[in-house]
């Protein structure tokens, strides 16, 4: 543990975000126990747990290959298209076991919407890359609904008058930065309660990361948001709270403003401070 006289990495302060606390007004949303995760034999992660708050920007730092995107997938049970992978312990979506045998699995994940790394929209128009999930789940109605749930989720992301007149496109035409947004209006067409973000602005400029950073604090508003990132001004920016991962367990979690200015373990401060990862 760290020395409580040592002084705070202060880089990070002018960093932090509008609101880099937890807001006791948001309750609990997933409750993570006791995880433990293996690929086969490899043990991936140890004996994990943590809380993630509804309305809130989660951030999953530390370096490459120490369980953060692991975790995703245990939340929304992705993991077990993985031949030889399983979990064991508890995670709670609003109270419940995500493995509870009489859940519905196709509606938990839908739950779930996932941005990945890259940008990757299906090779169909701006319009159908959104209405897929609403019309595969049942969502839509009609070419009337379809269209109005359309521009209800390009405009949540800042993009319908960017493509209002392009619906007909494809998708793969946008810049990156558009795409990504197009990825984020396609999973919120089919109503997720929480947004899974893997690293969603590595392959964006500067100027779409921008973009792609105040749409993420917008959506925080209405939806409870867990993101992977190895920028730690980018997580500094957005995050009410920050889990600090290392070699498969976790090592510190806390508010964003006390794990950047006042980390409580020498792992988090070594890392923060670029000494390894």
């Amino acid at each position: 543990m760290l020395d409580p006289t040592r002084a705070a990495p202060s880089a990070f302060a002018v960093h932090l975000g509008e609101k880099p606390n937890h807001s006791s007004a948001n309750g609990t949303k997933i409750a993570v126990q006791n995880v433990d995760f293996f690929y086969g034999e490899k043990h991936a992660l140890k004996d994990v747990a943590i809380d993630i708050f509804e309305r809130e920007v989660t951030a999953f730092i530390g370096p490459s290959g120490c369980g953060k995107t692991t975790l995703l997938r245990c939340l929304n049970r992705s993991y077990e298209t993985i031949p030889g992978a399983y979990m064991t312990g508890t995670i709670r979506l609003d109270g419940h076991d995500i493995h509870d045998p009489e859940l519905d699995l196709p509606l938990l994940r839908r739950r779930f919407g996932w941005v990945a790394q890259r940008p990757n929209p299906f090779p169909w128009s701006v319009h159908t890359n959104v209405a897929y999930g609403a019309w595969l789940h049942g969502l839509t109605h009609d070419a009337a609904d379809t269209d109005a749930l359309v521009e209800h989720c390009l405009r949540q992301v800042g993009l319908w008058d960017e493509v209002k007149d392009a619906l007909d496109q494809p998708g793969t035409e946008l810049s990156g930065g558009q795409q990504q947004r197009l990825c984020i209006a396609r999973a919120l067409a089919y109503a997720p309660d929480i947004l899974l973000m893997d690293e969603p602005a590595s392959a964006l400029d500067p100027g779409a990361t921008a973009l792609l950073e105040n749409l993420i604090d917008e959506l925080r508003r209405r939806y409870t948001i867990i993101i992977v990132t190895h920028n730690m001004q980018q997580a500094a920016r957005l995050a009410q709270r920050v889990a600090m991962f290392h070699l498969g367990r976790l090592v510190e979690t806390g508010d964003a403003v006390d794990i950047f200015l006042r980390p409580r373990h020498e792992i988090t401060a070594a890392f923060l401070e670029g000494r390894f990862g």
